[in-house]
C-alpha cells in the first residue's frame, strides 16, 4: 500500500477480522461446552426421573416385572406406558441382564446397533447413583452421550437404566450458532471496513491539504508561503508550526543566498572588466616578449571565463528572484536554430565533428524572448560539440510533436553514466573530465541550469537521455503560442 489511508483501512480491518474471529472461536467453544453440559444434565435427570417412577411403583404395587406371550419378561404395562413417552433412548434391564423394556427411540436403531445399546446397559459401574455421562460412537450410527443409573430401590427387580441422546441435538445448536456468526461476520465486516476506511480518509484530510501546499512551497519561488496551522492543538497543528519555522529559516537563507549571490556577481564584473581592458592593451605592444605574451593570452581566456561564469550566476540569481524577465515575441524557431547551428557548425569544424540540422519546411512559430532561446540552442549545441570525440557526428532537429515545438540536439559521444544522469541539470556540476577532448578546458557547470530555466521559464521542459558508448540527446518541448 503505497498511501497511509490504505495501510490504515488494511490494519483495521485485519484487528477488526482478527477481534471478531477470536471472539467467533471463544464464543463457539463457550457454547459447545455449555450445550454438551445441558445435554448432559438432561440424561441424567431422566435417568432419575425414571428411577423415581420405577421406585414409586415398586411401593405402590410391589411388583415391576411380568412375562409376555413369549415367556420373556418385560415390565408391566401400566409402568411400560408410562415411559413410553419419555424421549431419547432409554433401556431398563433386569438383574440378570435381560431387557426388560426400550423407548421408542432405542427400538427404532438397527438389530445390531439395538444389541451394542443393549450392552451398554448391562455395562457394570458399581455405583448406587447415576454413573458420570459417558460417549459412545455407533459404527455406522448415531453418537449418543448416556448414563447408566442403577435402581435398588426398585426391590430388585429392576437391575439398571440407561438414558442416553444423541449428540446431533446439541451439535445443532452449535451449527446454528456457527452460521449466524458467519452471516454476521460477512454482513457486518464490509460495511465495517468501508466505514474505517472514510475514517482514515477524514482523519488524513488535513495531511492531505498540507502535501498540496507542501508541493506548491517547494518550487523554490514560493517560500514565503505559509501552512495553515489547525485551532487544534494537536499533532498535525505542531507538524504544521514546525514546518512553517523550518521555512522561515530556509526562506532567510535562500534570500540571504540569492543576494550574495547577484551583488557579488554585479561587484566582480567591474575589476573583471577593467583586468581584461589592461590585458588586451598589453597584448597589442609590439615589443612584448614572447614568453610574456603567452601569459598574458592564458590570463585574458581566464579573465573571459570569469566574465563567463560571473554573467551565468548574475542570470540564474535574477531567476530565483523573479527578476529576470522575458520579453515575448512570436518567432520561427528555425531562424533560432539555424542561427546557433551556424556557430555550431564553426565549432564542429574546429573540433573535428560532424555536424547535421534537420529543419521542417513550415514556419514554428512559438512565442518566445528570441535571446534566451538563442542562448539555450547554442547551449546545447555547443554542449554536444564539446563532448563528442574527433570525427563523431552532432544532429539538431526542430519538428512539432503532439502540438508541440520539439527542439533536439543529439551526439554520438561516449554519453553519461547512469548515476550522473538525474545531476546534469544541477548548478555547478560537471560531468566527469574524461567525457571531454583534452584540448577542451572544463565549463563552468552552469549552462544547463540555465538552459533548464528557459526552457520552463517558457512553461517548456528540457530531457536528457543517454547511454554510455551510444552518445546523449537532450530534448527541449515547447508549447505553442
Amino acid at each position: 500500500m503505497e498511501s497511509i489511508r490504505g495501510r490504515l483501512t488494511v490494519w483495521y480491518a485485519t484487528a477488526l477480522i482478527l477481534s471478531i474471529a477470536v471472539f467467533a472461536v471463544v464464543l463457539y467453544v463457550a457454547r459447545r461446552s455449555a450445550t454438551y453440559q445441558d445435554l448432559d444434565r438432561r440424561i441424567q435427570s431422566e435417568a432419575n426421573l425414571i428411577a423415581g417412577i420405577l421406585a414409586e411403583s415398586y411401593r405402590a404395587r410391589g411388583v415391576l416385572v411380568e412375562k409376555d406371550t413369549a415367556g420373556r419378561p418385560v415390565l408391566i404395562s401400566e409402568v411400560a406406558a408410562v415411559l413410553e413417552v419419555v424421549p431419547d433412548y432409554l433401556l431398563v434391564t433386569s438383574q440378570d441382564g435381560q431387557l426388560l423394556f426400550g423407548s421408542p427411540d432405542a427400538r427404532s436403531l438397527g438389530f445390531v446397533q439395538f444389541e451394542q445399546l443393549t450392552a451398554l446397559a448391562n455395562t457394570p459401574n458399581g455405583l448406587a447413583s447415576a454413573s458420570a455421562p459417558r460417549r459412545y460412537q455407533m459404527p455406522n450410527g448415531p453418537t449418543l452421550h448416556y448414563v447408566n443409573r442403577p435402581v435398588p430401590e426398585a426391590g430388585g427387580q429392576i437391575g439398571t437404566i440407561l438414558a442416553g441422546a444423541d449428540t446431533r441435538s446439541a451439535e445443532l445448536q452449535v451449527a446454528q450458532l456457527v452460521t449466524t456468526i458467519l452471516i454476521a461476520f460477512l454482513v457486518g465486516i464490509v460495511p465495517a471496513v468501508l466505514v474505517g476506511r472514510w475514517i482514515a480518509g477524514r482523519a488524513l484530510e488535513p495531511v492531505d491539504s498540507m502535501i498540496t501546499e507542501i508541493r506548491e512551497i517547494t518550487d523554490g519561488r514560493s517560500l514565503h508561503r505559509r501552512l495553515p496551522v489547525p485551532m487544534e492543538k494537536d499533532e498535525l497543528a505542531r507538524l504544521a508550526a514546525t514546518l512553517n519555522q523550518m521555512w522561515t529559516r530556509l526562506e532567510r537563507s535562500f534570500v540571504a543566498l540569492r543576494r550574495f549571490t547577484a551583488d557579488a556577481s554585479h561587484e566582480l564584473k567591474t575589476p573583471l572588466t577593467v583586468v581584461r581592458a589592461g590585458v588586451e592593451r598589453a597584448i597589442t605592444r609590439p615589443d612584448m616578449p614572447p614568453e610574456t605574451l603567452a601569459a598574458l593570452e592564458e590570463t585574458l581566456q581566464e579573465v573571459n571565463r570569469m566574465t563567463e561564469l560571473l554573467d551565468s550566476l548574475l542570470t540564474l540569481a535574477r531567476a530565483d528572484e523573479g527578476r529576470a524577465e522575458l520579453h515575448r515575441e512570436p518567432v520561427d524557431l528555425r531562424e533560432i536554430v539555424e542561427e546557433a547551428g551556424e556557430t555550431g557548425e564553426l565549432l564542429a569544424e574546429h573540433a573535428g565533428v560532424g555536424m547535421e540540422i534537420r529543419l521542417p519546411p513550415d514556419p514554428v512559430v512559438v512565442s518566445v524572448d528570441r535571446s534566451r532561446l538563442r542562448q539555450l540552442a547554442l547551449n546545447l549545441i555547443e554542449n554536444a560539440v564539446k563532448y563528442t570525440p574527433r570525427g563523431g557526428q552532432v544532429s539538431v532537429e526542430l519538428g512539432n510533436n503532439d502540438g508541440r515545438a520539439v527542439f533536439t540536439v543529439a551526439d554520438t559521444g561516449i554519453g553519461i553514466a547512469p548515476g550522473d544522469l538525474p545531476h546534469v541539470f544541477d548548478r555547478f556540476w560537471r560531468a566527469d573530465s574524461a567525457r571531454t577532448r583534452t584540448s577542451e578546458r572544463a565549463g563552468t557547470g552552469l549552462g544547463l541550469a540555465i538552459c533548464k530555466w528557459i526552457a520552463e521559464a517558457h512553461g517548456g521542459t528540457i530531457d536528457v537521455q543517454s547511454r554510455p558508448g551510444r552518445g546523449t540527446t537532450f530534448t527541449v518541448g515547447l508549447p505553442h503560442g
